[in-house]
């Protein structure tokens, strides 16, 4: 592997990301276009240091186009389903925070409601508090007058 990497260091940039090795040629497009060139024609600007490079199958290119071609609408679809995802994921979002809102305002209400009504019963206690206050009085009358009814009652027997 090892010398393997050295050997594409040489041919053009050799890039790593963790398991994921990506190689660049140099001069790529050169590169095809001599591949695709019969064997009898020299290149025009061949650089001497760089070794014979192998002619491109055509039914590999081929094969190569389909597949990318096949990857692209692959890669087409998913977008269109990660789309449709996200698109759902922001409506239930939506909904979401449009309920917690309306939660919020009916609980606010709720909740002036029922100071409201607290302040309604504090109000209407004070009332009956005042109300009430002859009524000490008032048992004390009832208990003397019991008192002198059993002392009738006592001189009558």
């Amino acid at each position: 592997r090892a010398t393997l990497a050295s050997a594409l260091e040489l041919e053009g940039t050799v890039l790593r990301e963790g398991r994921l090795t990506q190689f660049v040629a140099n001069n790529l497009e050169r590169r095809i276009r001599l591949s695709g060139a019969p064997r009898g024609e020299a290149a025009p600007a061949a650089p001497a240091a760089a070794g014979p490079i192998p002619a491109i199958d055509p039914g590999a290119l081929h094969d190569v186009m389909a597949l990318a071609g096949q990857v692209a609408a692959q890669v087409d679809e998913l977008l269109r389903n990660v789309h449709c995802g996200l698109q759902a994921l922001t409506a239930l979002s939506v909904g979401c925070i449009q309920t917690y809102r309306d939660g919020v305002e009916s609980l606010g209400e709720a909740a002036d409601l029922g100071i409201r009504a607290m302040y309604a019963l504090v109000a209407r206690c004070e009332e009956l508090d005042r109300a009430m206050q002859p009524v000490p009085a008032l048992a004390r009358r009832i208990r003397d007058m019991k008192g002198t009814l059993e002392c009738l009652e006592g001189l009558c027997k």
